[in-house]
């Protein structure tokens, strides 16, 4: 079974959530939970840090996406962070990942 840490930090009414390891169907439904319960909905922005991660397949692209439309419901900014260059951010490249959330190296 792969890897991934979740680390969750708060200040006000914005969160940042660093992910590092890796994220695939083996844990995604864990890193979900994990997210998805550090989520209020009084946030007004939401900060996911991938530059950690070193690996991340549909599944986990999958929890991205969910988490996109949930903020979207809830009128909260959603920007994520993965360096350019990186195999992950390749992958969000690919997947349109743009279109849901602003994507910054």
């Amino acid at each position: 079974m792969t890897t991934a840490n979740v680390e969750v930090r708060s200040e006000e009414n914005t969160v940042e959530i660093r992910l590092t390891g890796e994220i695939d169907l083996s844990n995604s439904d864990s890193v979900r939970e994990k997210i998805f319960g550090a989520i209020n909905n009084y946030l007004i922005a939401v900060k996911i840090d991938l530059s950690g991660l070193d690996y991340i397949d549909s599944a986990g692209l999958r929890v991205l996406f969910a988490l996109a439309e949930r903020l979207r419901l809830l009128q909260t900014a959603y920007t994520v962070v993965a360096p350019v260059g990186t195999p992950t951010r390749r992958v969000l490249e690919m997947s349109g990942m743009s279109a849901v959330a602003q994507v910054k190296p």
